[in-house]
């Protein structure tokens, strides 16, 4: 009989996550999601079978929380490995103000959403990828890691210290678990948002052309690359921009 394969996605309730839960389980794949947002957990219950998900409340910059909430996980394997692991969680809204009025508090609300999450979700889940004839993690970046706005300090220092934790991950991990991060650029959430968020926004023809592809990013573009570094074999350490060639395309004030 084939052995069942389960991936495990923080931030799941919506955008990236979501998108990405929804299209390893209509590959068939158990799914497991971590997510604070209560209502869009509920959401996805109602769209998936019972035996093949398991959806949990978790704020996972929380040391007790994970374990709590690994402690339902592990029973639920019941002896089974987890195969894949995503740390999509973070906050959204990168932009935090003026350097000089930002809280310590803020600071480490980003810091603590997107890099010790990724810390603790991942420690946490080493003895269960470890139970997978291979297991990878793909760590949600952002190509704000390498190519600042204004005002987003505290979004970038926690998006590129992910991407330091990655490859240090990476050559400590391997052989048995691979580690990547993949970098979104420009990935438009709206539809991917629990029903009373959900949005279709109309872009503008210039905000597209700033794309070599043509087009603003999705977050099924994101779940594609974590199905592609699952299955690359001979990849581990790197950090994948997914933006449409924004990042490599200069652009001028006119």
């Amino acid at each position: 009989m084939t052995q069942e394969t389960t991936i495990m996605i923080t931030g799941a309730g919506n955008g990236i996550g979501r998108a990405t839960l929804m299209h390893f389980a209509g590959k068939g794949w158990n799914v497991i999601g971590l997510d604070m947002d209560a209502d869009a957990l509920a959401e996805l219950r109602d769209a998936l079978p019972r035996e093949k998900a398991l959806l949990l409340t978790c704020d996972v910059g929380k040391e007790g929380e994970v374990a709590r909430a690994f402690e339902r996980i592990d029973e639920w394997l019941d002896g089974r490995p987890l195969d894949c692991l995503v740390n999509n969680s973070g906050i959204a809204d990168p932009y935090c103000g003026p350097l000089e009025d930002v809280e310590l508090a803020q600071w480490q609300g980003w810091i603590d959403a997107s890099l010790t999450a990724a810390f603790l979700v991942s420690r946490a889940a080493i003895p269960l990828l470890r139970r997978a004839e291979t297991a990878s993690i793909a760590n949600i970046s952002s190509t704000r890691a390498v190519m600042s706005e204004p005002e987003t300090f505290a979004y970038a220092a926690a998006k590129g210290g992910l991407d330091a934790l990655t490859h240090s991950m990476a050559v400590t991990l391997g052989p048995k678990v691979r580690v990547n991060a993949i970098r979104p650029g420009w990935i438009e959430t709206g539809p991917w948002q629990k029903s009373a968020a959900r949005s279709h926004p109309d872009h503008r023809d210039k905000d597209r052309d700033q794309h070599p592809v043509g087009r603003i990013g999705a977050p099924e573009d994101i779940a594609a690359a974590v199905d592609y570094l699952h299955g690359a074999g001979f990849v581990t350490g790197q950090h994948l921009n997914v933006d449409g060639g924004m990042t490599v395309k200069m652009i001028y004030e006119h």
